[in-house]
């Protein structure tokens, strides 16, 4: 497989035949090209195209964020079909390093949803008594299972892709390559209830004090708004059968919500303030 913002070869053959046929036949149905339309258009007809990033360095990982932010709209859109950090040093079996460059990556993604219309990460599953590929995302054995730190930044961004509506936002720093930020609001279909998501991705091998300025939104419940923050004691810290909970999640009540809020984002961490 390709190392970094490569798709496998375009190969063109028959794809036209296909296409006019399968259209003619069945309109509705999307057809994806394997050729990258990121950088330059396409010379052929597709409703998507197939990107995919398995980067080894974390920072090209996570500043691959950028990679759409200047691809015309008016071709197709883009299906983001695989994206990973991979190799020994950085990734390993799957660590709370790579699970925080890909958050960036993902950042980016929210903020060029207009243009990208799917994204998944891979792979999905391993059994760790067959291992062929690292890191994945949910590992499982006879009678075991845990999710690597990748797959809770997945779980994290969840509402992004269930109709959330994306915020202008931005981000004052002088660190861009390390720091990365969006806000979006959604809907819980549970309750109904509109809350505003700011997810900061940090980089940085140390804290970064930020100040989040809120306009047009009022919280209406402050004793319901949570933060919750993905981060770990070593950077490349993993998750295991033996102790699958060492990067989860961490989700507490943030009773400081407002229009104007200071808060210490940790090192290496994505960090979510739900603000209900």
């Amino acid at each position: 497989m390709p190392e970094q913002n490569n798709n496998f070869a375009c190969l063109s053959g028959n794809y036209l035949a296909f296409y006019n046929a399968i259209k003619h036949a069945y309109p509705d149905i999307k057809i994806v090209s394997n050729c990258d339309a990121s950088s330059k258009p396409l010379d052929h007809p597709a409703d998507l195209y197939e990107y995919h990033t398995y980067p080894h360095d974390a920072r090209s990982m996570f500043n691959n964020a950028q990679v759409f932010d200047n691809t015309p709209r008016n071709g197709p859109k883009a299906f983001v079909s695989e994206y990973a950090l991979i190799g020994e040093e950085q990734a390993k079996l799957g660590t709370l390093l790579g699970a925080v460059s890909e958050a960036g990556f993902l950042i980016g993604l929210e903020r060029n949803s207009d243009h990208v219309a799917m994204a998944s990460y891979a792979p999905l599953f391993v059994n760790a008594n067959d291992r062929k590929w690292n890191p994945d995302a949910i590992v499982f054995n006879a009678n075991k299972v845990y999710g690597t730190p990748s797959y809770w930044v997945q779980y994290m961004f969840r509402e992004s892709s269930k109709g959330a509506t994306f915020l202008e936002s931005q981000l004052q720093t002088t660190d861009p390559t390390s720091l990365a930020a969006s806000a979006i609001l959604c809907q819980n279909p549970q309750n109904n209830k509109t809350s505003l998501k700011i997810k900061v991705a940090n980089m940085r091998s140390d804290q970064v004090n930020i100040k989040i300025s809120v306009e047009g939104y009022a919280t209406s419940n402050l004793t319901e708004s949570t933060i919750t923050v993905l981060t770990s004691i070593n950077a490349l810290d993993e998750n295991t059968f033996s102790d699958p909970k060492k990067v989860v999640p961490k989700r507490s009540p943030f009773q400081r919500a407002g229009k104007e809020m200071n808060f210490i984002i940790p090192p290496i961490s994505l960090t979510v303030f739900d603000l209900l």
